[in-house]
């Protein structure tokens, strides 16, 4: 159960030993001193595993075994493995799919938070990107963590623990872990012994990924993946002529389109014939002229979170094409500094080394500073074509 958590040995520590304290709070014995608290706030930057860390957390919460040695959390017993396959009655994760967490989910959530455990241990929620709260959600949580139920723990996940990503009241109530990059050799371990990936593509994938499991994890077993990323970095050389710019702003923004509507497309319909199934289309007799009402306003609420959620997986793929960028001008800068530093794109090293002599280093921050700002203006709902070819002309301008 802890392997999953890639990298982390100082945070399974930590984590190993609350949920000893924890196991010794409900067990009524004697509780070691500040090992264990109602609300945590795990932190790291992309790819860490912080929603991988609170789950292996969340289990060791529930553990039932009696035999799970020096760390907390057996993952063999029903507890353990109805916790990591998503289905234990007391615990829920919040993973939001559309751009945000509306104040009305958070108040249902801390309504359930507020009950005792029925089958397990520990009322546990975990909210995978705490970071996407309205200043409603945060409120609401923000009195259930001031005034916690007896056996509830609130797993909170997030990219920092800055004032942008999560408000300075929460995180002042909560018990801050962070977590780290992981390396690229444990990643690529992974990657081989537990998925059966090739040891020569685990190894590349884990090298390209920027310490990101599911990216590299992706860039092993999907080639339309390898695919995306190889036309991302295409582009900082292939900006010979301003109308490079509209073309490649163009070919970004609809291969960030065709990525949302291949996710998209078959669960959508999928979602929509269940909702008409469940509000009776199709019945006769009485009743059901009210039931078809009922049934359109679902759909409509429907129709509008599913399209939250592709605006959200189009703004993902962006940037992710974003990050691959960052990466590359970032590595021409070191080169043009000289700097003895492992590249985040060690496979396009050749082109490094074109664009480190063509560029001053001036000229390459400037065009990473411009990949910055379009992750800015994207974060801030500016139209993605808009952002990007505004991108793209400052690269082109350099």
């Amino acid at each position: 159960m802890w392997a999953e958590v890639v990298g982390q040995p100082e945070a399974v520590a930590v984590l190993g030993a609350a949920a000893r304290a924890a196991d010794e709070l409900v067990s009524g014995r004697a509780v070691t001193p500040g090992a264990m608290t109602h609300a945590w706030l795990f932190t790291g930057p992309p790819g860490s595993g912080r929603t991988t860390a609170a789950k292996a957390f969340a289990a060791a919460l529930q553990c039932s075994s009696a035999g799970w040695g020096d760390v907390p959390g057996c993952g063999e017993c029903q507890a353990c493995r109805t916790v990591l396959a998503g289905t234990h009655p007391d615990v829920r994760v919040v993973a939001p799919e559309g751009l945000s967490i509306a104040v009305a989910e958070m108040r249902a959530l801390v309504q359930i938070a507020a009950r005792r455990p029925t089958a397990g241990r520990w009322q546990v929620v975990i909210i995978s990107d705490a970071d996407r709260l309205t200043e409603g959600a945060s409120n609401a949580l923000l009195k259930a963590i001031e005034e916690p139920p007896e056996r509830t723990v609130f797993l909170l996940c997030a990219p920092s623990d800055h004032p942008e990503d999560i408000s300075v009241t929460i995180r002042s109530r909560c018990r801050a872990l962070s977590l780290r990059t992981p390396p690229a050799w444990a990643i690529a371990q992974v990657l081989h012994e537990r998925h059966g990936i090739p040891e020569e593509m685990a190894s590349w994938a884990a090298s390209v990924s920027a310490g990101h499991i599911g990216r590299a994890q992706r860039l092993a077993t999907d080639p339309e993946a390898r695919s995306r990323r190889e036309a991302v970095l295409s582009i900082p050389l292939g900006l010979r002529r301003l109308g490079d710019v509209f073309t490649k702003a163009d070919d970004l923004v609809k291969s960030a389109e065709a990525e949302a509507s291949a996710v998209s497309e078959t669960r959508d319909e999928a979602e929509k014939e269940a909702l008409k199934t469940a509000m009776g289309s199709g019945g006769t007799g009485r009743g059901v002229a009210a039931a078809e009402r009922g049934a359109k306003a679902a759909l409509r609420d429907l129709e509008k979170r599913q399209k939250s959620r592709a605006t959200r997986t189009q703004r993902d793929a962006l940037d992710l094409a974003l990050i691959d960028l960052a990466g590359f001008y970032r590595d021409v800068l070191t080169a043009s500094m000289r700097a003895e530093v492992t590249l985040n794109h060690p496979d396009r090293a050749a082109d490094v080394r074109t664009a480190a002599a063509e560029w001053s280093a001036d000229s390459a921050l400037r065009r990473l500073e411009a990949v910055l700002q379009c992750r800015e203006a994207l974060g801030q709902n500016v139209k993605p074509r808009i952002a990007i070819e505004a991108m793209l002309t400052s690269l082109h301008r350099g």
